[in-house]
């Protein structure tokens, strides 16, 4: 397959706010990336979700192919036109607002393996919380056979030692 390229242009969020939510997406799987935009608060979060999916729309009708090892190889934010306006100061003086846009475009290819990364990571994840489950089933085993060695060392307190410490003296 061919990559997929799409671009959308003269998005009114200025691409700093714009490139937030694009280096989330680059490199997940279309299925991960689109989960992520829909958790997200941001403004920007619309319209790329919106790209997102017209991308993949676009080679399911065009190329007729299985959208389940899609990947977002790239993905650019660039300055789209600024709006120049002005706001009215103080004693006839004017200053400059600057409304800036962004320029997206969005590269989507296709990896057979893409899934089993996925899931290799997954696994190794898991891996990592079964080893200190058993570590942490190994320190407490040691701290319950701590706690009666320290009861069987202990020795009978003194009864001038108790005398010595009371609060009142007799």
């Amino acid at each position: 397959m061919k990559d997929q390229k799409v671009q959308l242009k003269n998005l009114k969020i200025a691409p700093r706010k714009v490139r937030l939510i694009a280096d989330v997406m680059r490199g997940l799987s279309v299925n991960q990336a689109e989960a992520k935009l829909t958790m997200l608060p941001n403004r920007s979060t619309g319209p790329l979700l919106k790209l997102l999916r017209s991308a993949v729309a676009n080679i399911k009708n065009n190329q007729k192919e299985n959208t389940d090892y899609l990947f977002i190889k790239s993905i650019m934010v660039s300055s789209g036109i600024t709006l120049k306006r002005s706001l009215p100061r103080a004693q006839g003086r004017a200053s400059l607002i600057e409304k800036k846009s962004s320029h997206v475009t969005l590269v989507l290819s296709e990896d057979k393996n893409i899934k089993n990364k996925f899931n290799i990571i997954i696994e190794k994840k898991n891996k990592d919380k079964q080893k200190t489950n058993k570590e942490e089933a190994k320190m407490k085993k040691i701290e319950a056979t701590d706690k009666i060695n320290k009861v069987s060392k202990e020795k009978p307190k003194d009864g001038l030692i108790k005398k010595m410490f009371r609060r009142k003296s007799i």
